[in-house]
């Protein structure tokens, strides 16, 4: 840091606590059109946010502000003393923040080990061996690799440095025919260098767009188990996590609590999940949280019934519950589905949709298709306009899980899911 803002921060008297992170990240990027490489442009930005903290009567508030590489010291005391003014109006229960511990580490990860450049053109080249359609390209494609290192500090003694390493992958896949031209989207993070994966993902792009050019809407709505993909998955998984964390219990909030069972009469597979700190695969992994926290791995969901909260320092404090940290990263266990079992009957595949919509309130499941695999005897009918919908209550009761895993953003556990409670419309 240019500024010595602990110095500055400590000279102001209304100041009780503070916390410092320092994000920097270095970034390599090349952009292709089709696949010739047009541009690589290298970043190397750092992004500093303070919180102070100011203890008044009963109450402790709080409030936050961006430093930059052009502020000046006079601009930081300004800046300080207008949060602490904001923040006396901030009337939260009072707590402390976490304290006395260092640390520094590198969470595990193959981009790690070679320049980032030659990583970008491995990870191009991976992508590239998916175009090889007659009627098929990658119009563009740009490629990204980050190196993010983060650096907290708090006016109780926590020092915590992490450093981690991640990609991403903006391509645009287009089919061509007589009649049309059909582009797609997509966008693929992910945290480890594995070029047959990276092209197994946009080879699936490739037959999407192919499948999309060719979908059409069914005369007759199939009538047959739907299956929903990792991308879904997580969308689940996460709505049932967020009913735990101790914000939402502590505004009650949540639809159930601990001890709930969430699948009333299982004739599936149980849900059992773990949030975690890092997973394999998944680049939202992260040694501490926001707050300083060393994260701690809890497992929420076990059989089907709700077992335990987990969330921040502040509000684990007012529940007086276990500081577990704001966990990153969520695993759902594999299931018993295998690809032959669920190949025995006709299912419906849902590839992409305009969002899934859950509600766990009115106990609600469904959305917008905008494509779907009818798959019968291995033979694939693409569709388009159709809807899904269901009861969330009895989709969970019913899930049959995949033996498959697969890795995703903050996401680690079956790669598709398959389900009698819900329906296409």
């Amino acid at each position: 840091m240019k500024l010595d803002l602990v110095q500055l921060l400590r000279e102001n008297t209304g100041v009780t606590d503070f916390r410092i992170i320092e994000k920097q990240t270095e970034s390599y990027e090349a952009f292709f059109v089709h696949r010739s490489l047009e541009t690589v442009r290298t970043t190397d930005t750092t992004r500093t946010n303070v919180t102070v903290y100011v203890d008044h009567g009963e109450f402790k508030g709080d409030s936050s502000f961006l430093i930059y590489a052009s502020t000046t010291e006079e601009e930081a005391r300004q800046k300080i003393a207008q949060a602490v003014e904001k923040a006396k109006m901030i009337e939260n229960q009072h707590y402390t923040l976490p304290e006395n511990e260092t640390l520094e580490r590198t969470i595990a990860s193959g981009f790690s080990e070679l320049p980032l450049s030659v990583l970008a053109a491995r990870v191009a080249n991976a992508a590239f061996r998916a175009d090889c359609y007659e009627n098929g390209s990658i119009n563009a494609m740009e490629v990204f690799l980050y190196k993010t290192r983060t650096h907290i500090l708090n006016s109780r003694g926590i020092d915590k440095t992490e450093t981690k390493y991640h990609a991403m992958i903006e391509a645009i896949p287009t089919w061509n025919t007589a009649e049309e031209s059909v582009e797609l989207y997509e966008q693929y993070v992910f945290a480890e260098p594995d070029e047959a994966e990276i092209t197994a993902e946009i080879d699936r792009k490739m037959k999407e767009v192919a499948y999309r050019s060719a979908a059409k809407k069914p005369e007759v709505m199939p009538s047959c188990r739907v299956v929903l993909q990792s991308e879904e998955l997580a969308t689940i998984a996460w709505e049932l996590a967020d009913q735990l964390h101790y914000g939402s219990v502590y505004a009650h909030s949540n639809a159930f609590s601990k001890g709930d069972a969430l699948q009333k009469e299982i004739c599936g597979d149980v849900l059992n999940i773990t949030l975690k700190s890092e997973q394999a695969g998944c680049c939202d992994g992260a040694v501490f949280d926001g707050d300083g926290v060393t994260l701690q791995d809890t497992e929420i969901i076990r059989d089907g019934k709700a077992i335990a909260y987990y969330g921040s320092n502040r509000f684990a404090q007012y529940l007086g519950e276990p500081i577990t940290g704001d966990l990153p990263c969520l695993a759902l266990d594999c299931g018993s589905l295998t690809d032959e079992a669920l190949a025995e009957q006709p299912y419906f595949l849902v590839v992409s949709m305009s969002g899934l919509q859950l509600d766990i309130y009115s106990d609600y499941i469904g959305g917008e298709v905008r494509l779907a695999y009818y798959v019968e005897n291995g033979t694939v009918t693409p569709m388009t306009g159709i809807s899904i919908s269901g009861k969330l209550s009895d989709a969970l009761s019913s899930v049959r899980l995949s033996n498959r895993a697969t890795a995703r953003r903050s996401y680690y556990g079956p790669a598709l899911a398959a389900f009698d409670g819900i329906t296409v419309v």
